[in-house]
């Protein structure tokens, strides 16, 4: 069977491995990160499964054409419905496996394991404007070809349609790649009280200047 070229396309239950192994591909500011979590599903039960899981239809991935998914974007459209539904349902299972943790971290490991525990940190007063959030993740293989656009296109149109008007993520502030990606879109910091490592942008899906990603004609971890 010929390949296809490669193409943005939603999220099947298939794709599941294909986001954990992305997750981890890319964990460390963009580089692999099996190095530094020796549980690979850890990471991606943080950041990558409970959203496809709970809200597949805002689930996007690059199909490299056989496919196999080789990006993603996923997110929420309502940060607080999430967290509440990563604390009842999504949670709950994972416990035996990721206790919750009784002493300050020490490891790389442990720290991601105290993050797994509480997931309200991401209901900031300051991002209440921006209720929706999003995670995006490429490959080497997949990066610089347009494909990171071509996901933003996606989530942010169909939050749009969802009548959702504004988006946010956190990204490592030593994420400079990342961080130039998402200025060309037009994201703009948010100013959060010591937010450590991390930077918080936003953007809103209406927007409609010249670096617009684009979202159904108008104008979004």
């Amino acid at each position: 069977m010929s390949s296809l070229a490669p193409a943005v396309r939603p999220y099947r239950p298939e794709d599941l491995p294909a986001l954990y192994d992305i997750c981890v591909r890319t964990g460390d500011r963009g580089r692999d990160s099996r190095h530094l979590y020796p549980d690979l599903e850890l990471l991606p039960n943080i950041f990558a499964a409970p959203y496809a899981v709970l809200e597949p239809e805002l689930t996007f991935v690059v199909d490299d054409g056989t496919g196999r998914a080789v990006g993603y974007v996923l997110g929420t459209a309502d940060t607080a419905a999430f967290v509440t539904a990563f604390r009842e349902v999504w949670l709950p299972p994972l416990t035996g496996r990721y206790p919750v943790p009784t002493e300050p971290p020490r490891t790389p490991s442990e720290e991601m394991t105290a993050l797994l525990h509480r997931p309200e940190r991401m209901v900031l007063p300051e991002l209440a404007g921006y209720p929706a959030h999003l995670h995006i993740d490429l490959l080497p293989e997949a990066q610089r070809q347009g494909h990171g656009r071509a996901l933003m296109h996606a989530f942010l149109g169909t939050l749009r349609h969802q009548g959702v008007e504004a988006v946010h993520l956190s990204m490592s502030t030593a994420n400079t790649p990342a961080r130039a990606f998402y200025d060309r879109l037009g994201f703009h910091v948010i100013a959060v009280p010591d937010p450590g490592p991390v930077t918080y942008l936003a953007f809103s899906t209406w927007f409609t200047g010249p670096h617009s990603p684009g979202c159904g004609g108008a104008r979004p971890r």
